[in-house]
């Protein structure tokens, strides 16, 4: 294609290997410095520098200094859903690159896609949030009901300062390990930060896994009952 946008120029930033796993490490949504991204890469500072400053200058990254550190986060939600939806394309094709552990029965169950509740327990909150009536699909747009207002609001959750916000209040972010749909948008987030401050989840940035407590979950469970996939 010699017209149009650049996808070889973006595919070569994310297909370099030790930069692919700097871009997942982001995903949890916590900045990094470049050290601390060096070590999730296996590399040297030096060379993750390097990396860094190629995935800034290709707008993947945005960068901030902060006393005597700079920080590195994804450059926007845009980045997350592409890397959400490379990991499901790789997973789907069986390109996976070491034997399942624990930690990926647990990154499978419920885990942060860049700041909203994705796996298993994301797929749930979706497919219930649309069954109640919560969530209507429609058009190809995702839209937030009346009476989802409503529960949103019983949460705890602001909706209308999230409407009034600069975000997409909702939107539809395809799960890797599901292929699926979970809730993406200021909701999303809103609603995973909810959970964590009613003490009914924790968040494991360094492993990206979120663990739901014993009452968390009963709560989950009562509010977002499973359903048969379609």
């Amino acid at each position: 294609m010699k017209e149009g946008p650049d996808i070889a120029g973006i595919a070569a930033l994310i297909g370099d290997p030790a930069r692919a796993n700097m871009l997942v490490a982001l995903m949890s949504g916590k900045a990094l410095t470049a050290t601390e991204l060096a070590a999730e890469a296996g590399i040297t500072a030096q060379t993750a520098s390097s990396h860094l400053a190629r995935l800034h200058e290709g707008g993947l990254l945005r960068a901030r200094k902060q006393g005597r550190h700079k920080y590195f986060a994804l450059a926007s939600t845009e980045v997350a859903d592409v890397l959400e939806a490379l990991m499901g394309l790789a997973a789907n094709a069986g390109h996976l690159r070491r034997r399942p552990g624990p930690k990926d029965q647990a990154l499978r169950q419920a885990r942060i896609c860049y700041n909203h509740l994705a796996g298993d327990m994301g797929v749930q909150m979706f497919d219930s949030l649309v069954a109640q009536d919560f969530l209507h699909l429609g058009s190809g747009q995702l839209r937030l009901t009346e009476s989802g207002r409503n529960f949103a609001t019983s949460l705890g959750v602001d909706v209308e300062k999230l409407a009034a916000g600069r975000s997409e209040l909702c939107r539809e972010c395809l799960d890797w390990s599901e292929r699926r749909s979970h809730l993406a948008g200021s909701l999303g987030r809103a609603m995973l930060a909810r959970f964590v401050e009613l003490d009914w989840a924790h968040l494991d940035k360094s492993t990206r896994i979120v663990t739901f407590t014993t009452t968390g979950l009963r709560h989950f469970r009562s509010m977002f009952q499973k359903r048969a996939a379609a």
